[in-house]
């Protein structure tokens, strides 16, 4: 048997990728009025600018239900779960509730990916390959969280009215001017995410984004991930910059946000994870 690694829906892992490492996903929830939509389980059709939409994470029950079906497939060689940022769900706090409830508590281990989107999604996949490759709990556990240390994320959005009105970005962002003649463009940093500089035009704000992610990515290779709500063809425009500015990529992956992220981020929203030295 091998150890078996979770992560939640907002990590937003290509499918191939989930089932070719026997990754077990988590499903968060969008809330549309008082039905609660299993993201990844169920179809799912918002507005994503509607007041009434929101999201909550995985309840403790739904955590250790998944937790305890891992530690099963595994033969007792024990859980890894990576899970979005604790500064911006609930969903690790959840995690540490389930696993507190469960006998065999020491041999399921939580990580916060200090990230959202592909910043939760890469260091999964991280841990999941040292899985797939025979790596002890230990080993597992520590590729994941180094993995997420290393990790820098860059966000673009139209507006941050609607991660404000969520309570995951500062009122600091009324310094950065009125957002309708400014392009916000945000980081995580430890976790938390943050303004970091503005532009006047779409096109120098993908320009900061580029230039943000190729400075953190160094010299020494990189795993890059590009994501985006409903911009596709801007995605590819970064991914193909990144590709030729960034030297020896060792993977890049462009998929789109889920409804979770898409809730907070909006439409348009284009996102650029780096990870220096790859991922294992």
């Amino acid at each position: 048997m091998a150890v078996v690694v979770v992560t939640d829906s907002s990590a937003s892992l290509p499918a191939e990728l989930v089932d070719e490492l026997d990754i077990a996903v988590v499903p968060l929830h969008v809330l549309v009025g008082d039905r609660a939509i299993r993201e990844g389980v169920e179809p799912i059709d918002i507005d994503y600018a509607a007041d009434t939409v929101t999201t909550s994470a995985a309840s403790p029950g739904e955590l250790r239900e998944v937790y305890e079906r891992a530690l099963a497939r595994s033969g007792g060689d024990g859980v890894v779960a990576v899970h979005l940022s604790r500064q911006l769900s609930g969903t690790w706090e959840a995690g540490r509730q389930a696993v507190r409830d469960m006998d065999a508590a020491d041999q399921v281990r939580l990580v916060d990916s200090l990230g959202a989107g592909l910043a939760t999604g890469l260091p999964t996949l991280a841990a999941a390959r040292r899985a797939r490759a025979g790596a002890p709990l230990d080993i597992v556990y520590d590729t994941a969280v180094a993995t997420a240390s290393r990790a820098r994320t860059f966000f673009l959005v139209n507006r941050t009215e609607q991660l404000r009105r969520g309570g995951r970005l500062s009122s600091a962002a009324a310094f950065f001017g009125s957002e309708l003649v400014t392009k916000p463009l945000l980081q995580i940093v430890e976790g938390r995410l943050e303004l970091r500089e503005k532009a006047r035009t779409r096109s120098k704000a993908y320009a900061k984004l580029v230039a943000a992610a190729v400075d953190a990515a160094g010299e020494d290779g990189a795993a890059v991930a590009v994501q985006h709500l409903e911009a596709a063809e801007a995605a590819e425009t970064v991914a193909g910059q990144l590709r030729e500015l960034i030297p020896g990529i060792r993977e890049l992956i462009v998929a789109e946000f889920g409804p979770v992220l898409g809730v907070h981020l909006g439409l348009g929203a284009v996102g650029v994870l780096v990870v220096p030295g790859g991922c294992a």
